[in-house]
């Protein structure tokens, strides 16, 4: 039998769950701008192409989207200023040459915002598993650690990588499942964790494409909490230096991706779940690492949000569709301790 939760418990997960659906039909009509916004783009997408084509000399004001020659990929332009592109000074940039580059990257000071290396940093491109970053903000906004998460049939029936050991009907502290979603980056949590924060995955979605609008994320669009299908769900570099600040300023999410290993309470036998780590500047011993998160996929490469700090100086590192092997450690690694020694750290 499922246990009976204290009413302290009940009242405080409807009364979320209430505000949730409030703060989804308040951005139905946001939804609507975000999709003129969409078809807007496309069509700046299309005009550009098509002046390609033709030759066009005019001059003008620039696009909101353009697709680089033969790449297909697109691009949002965004504020030089902005966090994560704001120049850093002279002596503090970092110019270097990387074996394995990816396709786009950028280093930057988590605390200043300035930028102090990049590669094409706002070409939006698939993320795969650093979608679970904006998952696990939207859960510690919505949740308390001790709360009870129902597995469901849904969360079951994933795909890639999981936990592995839920079943059906368990019921797992929130806190323990946020350590499965964001250390071996666990698709059946992620859709345990949005089912129980909004009832449905579609609703959690909305949740979260609602916090790409507060948090000004333009190049950000999320189709579901794992990350496991690409289509839809993609960002830029520029914009996950947002989310990362974002994830490392609630506490309990600083302390989950810090951790290279965790031990939780769990309903099995022995009572506890081990748990290890992705990220690969663990596998290497990184000095200062705070961690964050990994991806890959087909469409994705092997991608990596990583932070670190060494003395009063905080550094990340965003790299998105990098080669593999060695896939996203060892670069992460050479851009960090150039970030450092540029600033003297």
């Amino acid at each position: 039998m499922d246990p009976i939760l204290p009413d302290d418990v009940l009242q405080r997960r409807a009364q979320r769950r209430a505000e949730a659906l409030a703060r989804t039909r308040r951005r139905r009509t946001r939804r609507a701008w975000e999709l003129a916004v969409v078809v807007v783009s496309a069509l700046a997408i299309a005009l550009v192409a098509l002046a390609s084509r033709a030759g066009d000399s005019a001059t003008g004001p620039p696009s909101q989207a353009h697709t680089t020659p033969g790449a297909a990929i697109v691009h949002v332009r965004l504020r030089p200023e902005r966090y994560g592109l704001r120049p850093a000074p002279p002596g503090a940039r970092v110019v270097m040459g990387i074996a394995h580059p990816p396709t786009s990257g950028l280093l930057f000071n988590l605390d200043t915002g300035q930028m102090l290396w990049s590669r094409d940093p706002t070409a939006v491109l698939p993320i795969a598993s650093l979608t679970k970053m904006m998952t696990a903000l939207i859960v510690v906004d919505h949740s308390d650690p001790t709360e009870p998460v129902l597995v469901t049939r849904a969360a079951m029936a994933y795909q890639g990588s999981g936990i592995g050991l839920l079943k059906h009907g368990m019921r797992v502290a929130t806190e323990t499942m946020l350590y499965g979603l964001m250390l071996p980056s666990g698709n059946d949590a992620a859709i345990a964790l949005a089912q129980h924060v909004s009832g449905t995955v579609a609703s959690f979605v909305a949740l979260m494409n609602g916090e790409t609008q507060a948090l000004h994320l333009p190049c950000t669009h999320f189709e579901a909490p794992d990350g496991f299908i690409d289509n839809g769900n993609h960002s830029c570099a520029a914009d996950l230096a947002v989310l990362a600040r974002a994830v490392l300023s609630r506490p309990r999410l600083a302390r989950i991706v810090a951790s290279p290993s965790a031990i939780r309470p769990f309903p099995i036998k022995g009572h506890k779940l081990y748990l290890y780590n992705n990220n690969p500047l663990f596998r290497i011993g990184y000095r200062g690492l705070l961690g964050i998160k990994t991806g890959w996929t087909v469409a994705a490469g092997h991608c990596l949000v990583a932070a670190a700090r060494r003395g009063h100086v905080r550094l990340g590192v965003v790299l998105l569709h990098t080669p593999g092997p060695p896939g996203t450690g060892p670069e992460a690694a050479e851009l960090l301790n150039a970030g450092f020694r540029a600033l003297g750290a």
